[in-house]
């Protein structure tokens, strides 16, 4: 058997075990669900005119009916078609924020983890005490300092969340670089390059995976929180936290206008929670 037929056969193997787990099942088909609600929402959503700064007085505060699904808001705007292209921020959001934050981490971890020594601990240090503050903490700050926004809240978070990917990375690569593998591509000659990011960092591949996955959940709340706050997307943008905002002046009588936003929020966390934890009992990944 060649090693693109084993690579195929092995490949599908796994699929056939991620597709056994109920969990993995379930978390796949939120986040499909959710990305496809994201994409879509200008088609899919009832009244997409009200993403912008209408207002209809005549609707407001409407619960729940065949008219508006998932009712209407202070200013008569519908709460479903917002909460579809609140998706979209939420998602532009935790994409922006790993794009740049797990590279860094990724690349610090292996130079951490390969090379040791006063590379090791000037990286683990700086690591150690970016650690120490909460990443929402410094969102705040940041967020305060800056006007508030959706670029500086993707600037607020990413600034802090590599410190988790490079922590992941030095700890398996302090493990690898002994390894027989490593030795040999030294005894070949090959590069450090070549031994970091042809050797080493395949073989983080799944680690990175799940922990990225893991991370979309928690990246849409730490936004959601900013934006609770108001330091975060700024209306009459939709976007979720602000809803659930919006609607708790509103409480107990009008209920759904901060339920449905928040459980919105709740469903696409949970989706990617559970889409990671799938993942990494398929990959069989302890560490993160």
């Amino acid at each position: 058997m060649s090693q693109a037929t084993a690579e195929v056969a092995a490949t599908s193997r796994r699929w056939r075990r991620f597709r056994r787990n109920p969990t993995a099942a379930v978390g796949l088909a939120i986040v499909a669900l959710v990305v496809l609600a994201a994409i879509f929402a200008p088609w899919i959503s009832p009244y997409p005119d009200h993403v912008g700064a209408v207002v209809n007085f005549r609707a407001r505060h409407q619960p729940p009916s065949a008219h508006y699904w998932l009712g209407t808001d202070n200013v008569g705007r519908d709460i479903l078609t917002r909460v579809l292209f609140g998706y979209r921020i939420s998602l532009i959001l935790a994409a922006t924020v790993l794009i740049f934050a797990v590279p860094v981490g990724v690349v610090l971890g292996l130079l951490a983890g390969y090379f040791g020594g006063w590379t090791e601990t000037i990286i683990m240090r700086a690591n150690d005490i970016a650690l120490a503050i909460p990443p929402l903490v410094m969102a705040l700050a940041v967020t305060t300092v800056l006007t508030p926004s959706l670029v500086h809240s993707m600037l607020a978070i990413a600034a802090l969340w590599w410190t988790w990917h490079t922590r992941l990375i030095f700890s398996i690569v302090r493990t690898l670089r002994q390894q027989e593998f490593v030795e040999a591509a030294k005894t070949l000659g090959a590069s450090r390059f070549h031994i970091l990011f042809r050797e080493l960092l395949p073989n983080c591949a799944s680690a990175i995976l799940v922990k990225t996955s893991l991370d979309f959940g928690f990246v849409i709340l730490v936004g959601a929180a900013l934006s609770y706050l108001g330091l975060g997307v700024q209306p009459p943008t939709p976007d979720l936290g602000t809803m659930v905002a919006s609607g708790a002046d509103f409480l107990p009588e009008r209920w759904w206008e901060s339920l449905f936003p928040g459980a919105a929020i709740l469903v696409a966390a949970l989706g990617f929670n559970l889409l990671g934890d799938g993942l990494r009992d398929l990959f069989d990944v302890e560490s993160v």
